[in-house]
């Protein structure tokens, strides 16, 4: 069946009245998205973290009752925020065809593969993370993600311990496993990230060497390999933390710093590690080096 779809753009301040407004009027699902260019990675405990201009998108039924009532919602949006809102007639789809038309089997560096399960990677030979959009941030498509997963590609990960802190959907741990690491560590204060983690894991068959943790509970072991794909100001703030968990010669692997960041947390590692040349996509930085 065909469906209606009332979209518009408000400030943050707003949107959770709108939300409930929306919800109130018989809204069969409501979502919460970016309305402009503003990354929201890795919010801190407890937080749910809204950009400063956000699009509200709700769904409605296509019968003319319906219709009827989300052309009321438009006039009244209309008065209370100067713009009328966007109408659109969706219709019915395969959803499952449309998700797999967007998301394939994608290769970092030269043999890793994060595929859709089911699918096989273009390399008979790639190692392949299987791995479905889900509860957590993470499939490799963001640029900071790519960044890690290729730095990993090009690792030496053969009986290494890897701690993945931030871990989001666990591709990176579950990424380091599949390339030779002998153990890995997964840390997230993000309770359906520690869910996604572990089914992912065990999907792809290495949840018997990874160890998964929140925050409050983990103890800071000595590693191999730190990857931390989070953002720059809890990465500055963990600066002693992480390096001091690294074995001497060990690699340390940040990501979800923006371009003009770099200097200011390659400054917060720079008196523990030695740095390596910053590695650029899409205006993200990812930054290595070995204590």
């Amino acid at each position: 069946m065909p469906w209606l779809q009332l979209a518009f753009d408000v400030p943050r301040d707003q949107a959770d009245t709108l939300e409930q407004y929306l919800e109130l009027a018989g809204a069969l699902s409501i979502t919460l998205g970016d309305a402009g260019d503003e990354p929201q990675l890795e919010p801190d405990p407890g937080e749910t973290p809204l950009w400063s201009e956000v699009t509200l998108t709700a769904l409605f039924e296509s019968d003319p009752e319906s219709a009827a009532l989300v052309e009321r919602l438009a006039l009244d949006l209309a008065a209370r925020l100067g713009e009328r809102p966007r109408i659109h007639r969706i219709e019915d789809q395969v959803w499952e065809r449309v998700w797999l038309d967007t998301f394939k089997p994608t290769r970092f560096g030269q043999r890793l593969w994060v595929c859709p399960h089911g699918q096989p990677p273009g390399d008979p030979n790639g190692v392949v993370v299987a791995l479905d959009p889900g509860l957590a941030f993470g499939t490799g498509h963001h640029a900071t993600t790519a960044l890690c997963l290729e730095w990993l590609d090009g690792a030496d990960l053969a009986g290494k311990t890897v701690l993945d802190f931030g871990c989001g959907s666990g591709i990176l741990a579950i990424a380091a496993l599949k390339l030779g690491a002998a153990r890995a560590i997964a840390v997230d204060h993000d309770p359906q990230a520690l869910t996604a983690t572990h089914d992912n894991a065990q999907a792809n068959g290495v949840l018997d060497r990874l160890e998964i943790f929140a925050p409050e509970s983990f103890t800071d072991p000595s590693v191999d390999i730190v990857l931390a794909n989070i953002l720059a100001g809890p990465l500055i703030a963990l600066a002693p933390r992480l390096s001091a968990m690294l074995v001497p010669g060990g690699d340390l692997v940040l990501s979800g710093v923006l371009t003009e960041q770099v200097e200011a947390v390659s400054a917060a590692y720079a008196e523990r590690v030695r740095l390596a040349a910053t590695r650029i996509r899409d205006d993200w930085a990812l930054i290595s080096g070995r204590r």
